[in-house]
């Protein structure tokens, strides 16, 4: 009947005929087949689910403590800002005065600097606590941020089963006469160990700043909520201390320059003044030229000491000053708090991923054993 259809047919009609023909499915067929294997979803879901439930609850949980800054800026800053705000546009309104291009440390670098592995080490030596079960009567233990990462950190149960022979080797192989030394840090040359953990901060430790508002945003990942609160913290901190002590680097070797020659104009001061009065009381009824004329170059001298004293304590002064007008503020829009909660794993969501998949694959296997993934694929 078909072919007497398409001898009828007119030619245009032919490729629509026959374009219809092979992309007909039969989905009653489909669902029959599949409708037929279902003692097989009754054996592959429980058995998927119980092996999700035992990958999910393997994973330990882990926190999140989010610290928000918001960096003052003002005057040259705050132009540097407009013109990066811009540049990121692909527009350039140029630099308005030449003290802004001293600028070297602008906010969108901090995400840069909390990256670098100088500051990464820098956290190995602060101190975190664990705190001790009061009801089993265990105490507080206090260890460096380095060796709690090293050997505090839980793990999935087959992380120790993979590396439990990798182990057993390096302890045969190792040298038994020596004692184990702990290599001092150097971020130039890292050990093995020393890097794997600076690896670990890179997932632990993330900085990023909103380019728009500039709030500067610090998040610390950790299996113990205190612990996360106390890096994010502490990360805020030694942050706000390079920043001001790179911004404030230069006033204050200006700063000391102008106290060491205040210093020692000062002394010189002094003992021009020391001299100069001795004199007087020495030569006090004397009236001789030669006496009095002693007396003026003595007198002249203190004077010089004295106003070189007193431009150099003016310096000092508007010295002083600069650092407190460079020295950055900070404005804290979300202070570190011990998370109540957890922030993963989402035990839930990884089982119902598990059983789609195992829904998805037991389908088109049997669909495949009942040749059907041809017709459904349109293949001939």
């Amino acid at each position: 009947m078909s072919e007497e259809i398409k001898n009828n047919a007119q030619p245009g009609e032919n490729n629509y005929i026959e374009q219809e023909e092979e992309s007909s499915i039969d989905f009653g067929k489909l669902f029959a087949d599949v409708k037929k294997h279902k003692k097989l979803y009754y054996k592959v879901l429980p058995i998927t689910f119980v092996l999700a439930a035992i990958y999910a609850l393997s994973i330990p949980n882990y926190y999140q403590c989010t610290v928000k800054l918001s960096p003052e800026l003002s005057g040259s800053r705050a132009a540097m800002g407009l013109s990066s705000l811009a540049s990121s546009f692909g527009f350039n309104i140029g630099q308005g005065t030449a003290g802004m291009g001293t600028e070297a440390l602008f906010p969108t670098l901090y995400p840069d600097l909390v990256n670098s592995t100088d500051f990464k080490t820098s956290l190995f030596n602060v101190p975190v606590t664990i705190e001790g079960n009061k009801k089993k009567g265990t105490p507080d233990r206090t260890m460096s941020y380095y060796d709690y990462l090293q050997d505090e950190q839980k793990s999935p149960w087959w992380s120790s089963v993979i590396a439990a022979p990798f182990k057993a080797l390096a302890w045969l192989l190792a040298p038994k006469d020596t004692d184990e030394v702990k290599p001092a840090l150097n971020p130039f040359r890292l050990t093995k160990k020393q890097a794997l953990i600076v690896k670990a901060l890179d997932r632990k430790v993330v900085c990023d700043i909103d380019k728009k508002t500039m709030v500067i945003s610090i998040q610390v990942t950790d299996q113990n909520p205190v612990i996360a609160a106390t890096m994010a913290d502490t990360v805020q901190q030694r942050l706000q201390d390079f920043i001001t002590d790179y911004r404030t680097k230069k006033v204050k070797v200006d700063l000391d320059y102008y106290k060491k020659i205040c210093e020692e104009n000062k002394a010189k001061y002094e003992d021009a003044r020391q001299r100069y009065s001795e004199f007087v009381d020495a030569n006090q009824y004397i009236i001789l030229q030669t006496v009095r004329q002693q007396q003026t170059d003595l007198e002249n001298e203190m004077q010089f000491q004295y106003n070189a004293y007193s431009q150099i304590a003016s310096q000092l002064i508007a010295a002083e000053a600069k650092v407190q007008e460079e020295t950055p503020a900070f404005t804290r829009l979300q202070s570190a708090t011990v998370p109540t909660q957890k922030a993963g794993p989402s035990r839930a969501k990884m089982c119902l991923v598990f059983l789609f998949l195992a829904f998805i694959g037991t389908t088109v296997w049997i669909l495949h054993k009942e040749d059907d993934l041809k017709s459904l694929l349109g293949m001939s």
